[in-house]
């Protein structure tokens, strides 16, 4: 069983694990084949849906859609009886043994559930900041920019790529981009500008990078993609390849509220078992600091899964016995 229902008091859980994309459902993958009661709570919005075609997951050497690599997961879970509540968490907050939360499931008319859980398991993501374009709110989500150079940069090497991004951000992405797939590789600052010192300067110089300072006032979209970008001042551009590098929004909120520990972005810090600095809350995925990637968002899910099975028979640190011990394996 996935889960286990105590009357009143709403559901009892080894694990709740928020966010149903590949760490969460690599995570439940795992604890379902451990024979643990868990619950899979997800909005249905993971970032790993916008992925038109990845082309760097093992296995997969003629590409896999985001879509895809979801599905699979979840026809996988289900092999095992393991589901995916479509909902959101609402509150999530400690207990005792644990820690309650309240969760609207999308099916349920707007009603709130109640779990409770020992562990934790966040698994949120994050979302790309937009870049604004005029009319078109949602460029990424429609893949007409696409926002990870490491997963299909490859795909785009040789091309006229821009890099939509500014400060060190942008300019470091658009140097990656450069040395690494394509000569030819502009800088867009979408009119935020870039006061440049002697080193970027000289970045900019040795990877040949043309900047483009002007904000973009409109745009031509042919074939399923941004070709042409016309800025304030009337010049026209085009580009066969468009990234971000705007940076995320991340879906750490959850944690916050319990004051986990976090970097400037609000990425979470874990350990080397994924674990947060809040005692029985685990985090998974692009709500993590480091390497935003599907394969290192699976192995977070499995590390974190197998220290929670581990530690399932174990109090926490806020439970009388104190400290835990990790047995053999964990």
């Amino acid at each position: 069983m996935t889960e286990q229902r105590s009357g009143s008091q709403g559901v009892h859980l080894d694990c709740l694990i928020v966010g149903g994309g590949p760490a969460g459902l690599t995570a439940a993958l795992y604890l379902a084949r451990f024979g643990r009661r868990f619950m899979v709570v997800d909005a249905g919005d993971s970032r790993a849906s916008w992925i038109p075609t990845s082309h760097n997951i093992p296995f997969f050497a003629d590409g896999i859609a985001g879509r895809e690599i979801l599905d699979r997961q979840r026809e996988h879970l289900a092999r095992y009886g393991g589901q995916v509540i479509r909902g959101t968490i609402t509150v999530l907050s400690k207990a005792e043994g644990g820690f309650a939360a309240r969760f609207k499931e999308d099916a349920g008319a707007g009603v709130l559930r109640k779990v409770q859980a020992r562990r934790v398991l966040l698994a949120t993501g994050a979302d790309d900041e937009e870049p604004g374009f005029p009319d078109l709110p949602d460029a990424i989500r429609r893949g007409l920019v696409r926002y990870c150079p490491i997963c299909d940069g490859y795909e785009a090497r040789g091309k006229r790529i821009a890099v939509i991004g500014h400060g060190d951000r942008g300019l470091g992405e658009a140097a990656f981009v450069a040395r690494t797939y394509s000569p030819d590789v502009t800088l867009l600052t979408l009119g935020r500008g870039v006061n440049l010192n002697a080193d970027q300067r000289k970045l900019v110089e040795t990877h040949g990078i043309k900047v483009v300072h002007e904000p973009i006032h409109g745009l031509d979209i042919e074939d399923g993609r941004i070709t042409l970008l016309r800025t304030a001042n009337g010049e026209e551009h085009r580009f066969q390849v468009l990234y971000s590098a705007l940076g995320l929004k991340i879906r750490s909120e959850l944690a916050l509220a319990l004051n986990a520990e976090h970097d400037g972005t609000g990425a979470l810090i874990v350990d080397e078992h994924n674990r947060t600095t809040v005692p029985g809350l685990y985090a998974a995925g692009g709500v993590v600091r480091g390497l935003d990637q599907v394969v290192v968002a699976m192995g977070h899910g499995a590390v974190a899964a197998t220290d929670i099975h581990n530690r399932c028979e174990l109090p926490t640190e806020e439970e009388a016995d104190g400290a835990e011990k990790v047995p053999n394996g964990g």
